[in-house]
């Protein structure tokens, strides 16, 4: 009797003593290409919902990167492609925004002729802080106060007459021109992103292909 009972535990078909089984090779791919395309995907959305909203994009990316911390890191027992994935998603935070609004604006902004009001340096602890006034010289003569985040770095002087780029759907703040040095930051913020985006999807990846049960 004890050994029949000994018998059907050891086959497994006594059900009570039986582990979950692993998933196969083909179910693990589709659902390490699906986490690599969702958190990478996820994290852009928040970067470019920052830039119009900051506190929700930054809830939406801090989400993506803790969710995607303990999948990887907690069930599929991937430690170092969880921080990888964690590290490479708070620098894709940084530089996707930026990337985001940049390429918008350039691709889709409004040029419209402005002058130059004001720039001050609030000059932070933590560096300079420069805010430009601009004045539209046609129209309403509406006039913004932009920031670094517009391309604000001190290029233009008060009484300058630059294009300012303006969002069609009034959404964003108007974006400053570049100055001849800065030819090409547009192109290198994409790259950039570009880079962090590969790293973020292939770190996800690689830890749903080598997950351990």
């Amino acid at each position: 009797m004890s050994a029949s009972g000994t018998a059907v535990s050891a086959d497994g078909a006594g059900g009570a003593g039986t582990s979950r089984p692993a998933p196969s090779g083909g179910r693990k791919t589709v659902s390490s290409v699906l986490w690599a395309v969702l958190v990478p995907a996820l994290l852009l959305l928040g970067a470019a919902l920052g830039q119009w909203v900051t506190w929700a994009g930054v809830v939406v990316a801090l989400a993506v990167i803790a969710v995607a911390a303990c999948v990887i890191g907690g069930s599929w027992h991937r430690a170092g492609a969880a921080t990888l994935v964690s590290f490479g998603g708070f620098a894709l935070m940084l530089f996707a925004g930026p990337a985001a609004y940049e390429a918008y604006m350039n691709t889709a902004g409004e040029p419209v002729d402005a002058v130059v009001t004001q720039v001050v340096d609030r000059d932070q602890r933590r560096g300079p802080d420069m805010s430009c006034t601009v004045r539209e010289l046609g129209g309403k003569r509406t006039t913004y106060e932009v920031s670094q985040q517009e391309n604000c770095f001190g290029q233009a002087r008060p009484g300058d007459r630059v294009e300012i780029r303006k969002d069609p759907l009034g959404l964003l703040d108007p974006r400053l021109p570049d100055s001849p040095d800065q030819r090409n930051t547009t192109e290198i913020t994409l790259a950039i992103t570009a880079a962090l985006t590969l790293l973020v999807a292939g770190g996800t990846f690689y830890g749903g292909q080598r997950r351990r049960g």
